[in-house]
């Protein structure tokens, strides 16, 4: 018995001397340290911006408990770019402890700026781990874009301006932080990106002209609006290279790292009060707004209100193109995926849509809504869907519904329609009733490239091909990519077209 009580203070000190040489005793680092990276790219930003969070594994490969000596940027305090080291946020570290068969993160983010002269500049530095013969470095290199910054006026008691957005369900006029744009910001061109902030509003008798190659991105919550009597010009044209999309006009977010490409809802809306007018978009592409674009019109002056030509708007976290008694007109426009429905037109207006493809493949959530939805609580003094495919992953992508005393007319030509309907007791929703639908082909595959991802180009196996009605495509007689499609046209916006 007192043989076994000797033992337990050798014991003791064994496992305290075990533990003291853990927290206490390191070997001096080597140059052997290893990386998750051997250069960190950021990706690109906006000049004054910061960028998201990166991260840097480092690791001790070898048996010993090691002393990084120091940890540190190459440029020093006045870096861009900042670290955070197991915790701990700053530019310079000393004496980070790393166990035998361990590892710690690093994590990096940029703000720089850029002279007035440049565009763009590839901003570089390096992580230094120690120095001297046992010196390791890690590259970081990051695109700073410069851009034209459109803010909210500060007004002389320094509050933010206050722009008129529409009205809410109690009629109430919602206002939000903006600026006015004044005479010389009434022109945006493709030198610089244009970076947004709040709602940049185009006042009344005013027109704002976008020219083709321009990108203009948003703040969150930001967009813009059109006002009574004002009028928007998108002059995009054709692109002749498909990745670069030099031709066209870009409205998306002002986050440019890769992943925020496909988060929707990251801005507000492109909005067209009552009243605006002469209209055009033309070659453009609108995604991740939470609202696209919501036109606002009125049953007195329905005349010319829209006009939009071969475009995309995807990935709206609520609606694509909301048109509220409005009136649209557009060929070749492509409505992709979006939380709630597509195109939604309602409250009545006018609207003719020729050679649309207006689907919903949402996969980022529960949606309720629909491809296409059509409402009149007044009056629809018409509303023309001609080689037009209403599609998704729902069984039904379409609904209309009808109130008695208004005015109700609709016309669909030559249009693929999904829907699980039969037997509708609305004739509006009878697509065997001649006085609105003609050459309707139910539930045929409109065989997409890789709708989830709002490519809705043609497959070969694609219904779509050769169906369209010829005379409605003589008022389109080219598809969205320049395609001639007068011989034998394909029911959407897109031809098919054979790769060698």
């Amino acid at each position: 018995m007192r043989a076994y009580l000797t033992l337990i203070p050798i014991i003791f000190l064994v496992i305290f001397g075990s533990s003291c040489r853990k927290n206490f005793e390191y070997a001096p680092s080597s140059g052997n340290l290893s990386f998750s990276k051997d250069t960190v790219y950021l990706d690109t930003v906006f000049t004054n911006i910061g960028s998201s969070t990166y991260s840097l594994k480092v690791y001790n490969e070898t048996r010993d408990d090691i002393l990084i000596p120091s940890i540190t940027l190459a440029n020093g305090e006045n870096s861009g770019y900042r670290l955070n080291v197991d915790g701990a946020a700053g530019k310079s570290f000393k004496n980070i402890p790393l166990f035998a068969k361990d590892s710690l993160f690093i994590f990096i983010e940029v703000t720089q700026n850029i002279t007035a002269q440049q565009n763009s500049l590839l901003y570089t530095d390096a992580i230094l781990f120690d120095s001297g013969i046992d010196l390791q470095e890690i590259p970081l290199i990051t695109l700073i874009k410069d851009a034209v910054f459109i803010f909210p006026t500060t007004l002389a008691n320094n509050a933010k301006e206050q722009v008129s957005i529409g009205l809410d369900d109690s009629g109430n006029a919602i206002f939000v932080n903006g600026t006015s744009l004044k005479e010389e910001q009434l022109h945006f061109t493709n030198e610089k990106p244009y970076v947004i902030y709040g709602y940049a509003s185009v006042p009344s008798n005013k027109e704002l002209i976008i020219d083709a190659g321009a990108r203009v991105h948003f703040h969150k919550n930001a967009g813009l609006i059109v006002q009574n009597k004002a009028s928007l010009k998108i002059n995009g044209v054709l692109s002749q290279d498909e990745e670069l999309l030099e031709g066209e006009v870009i409205f998306e977010g002002d986050r440019l790292e890769s992943e925020f490409e496909n988060i929707p809802g990251q801005w507000g809306s492109i909005r067209f009060k009552k009243g605006s007018t002469n209209n055009l978009v033309n070659y453009t592409t609108i995604k991740n707004a939470t609202n696209g674009i919501y036109v606002e019109g009125e049953l007195e002056s329905l005349n010319n209100q829209l006009q939009i030509n071969n475009t995309h708007i995807y990935n709206s976290s609520n609606i694509n193109l909301w048109s509220k008694t409005a009136t649209i007109s557009s060929k070749n426009i492509v409505l992709g995926n979006a939380g709630n429905t597509s195109l939604l037109c309602s409250f009545g207006g006018k609207y003719t849509f020729i050679h649309g493809t207006i689907a919903n493949y949402w996969t980022q959530g529960f949606r309720e809504g629909y491809a296409l939805k059509i409402t009149n609580e007044k009056d629809l003094i018409s509303s023309e869907f001609s080689n037009c495919i209403i599609d998704g992953n729902k069984n039904n992508e379409i609904t209309i519904e009808h109130r008695e005393d208004t005015s109700f007319q609709i016309s669909f030509t030559n249009c693929i329609i999904r829907t699980n309907i039969t037997n509708a007791e609305n004739p509006f929703l009878d697509f065997s009733n001649e006085d609105y639908y003609t050459n309707i082909y139910k539930n045929e595959d409109a065989n997409f490239t890789e709708p989830s991802k709002n490519i809705f180009t043609l497959k070969n196996t694609s219904f779509a091909i050769d169906k369209g009605n010829v005379e409605k495509a003589n008022l389109a007689p080219l598809d969205i990519k320049g395609t001639n499609r007068l011989s034998l046209p394909e029911i959407g916006a897109f031809e098919f077209f054979e790769i060698e």
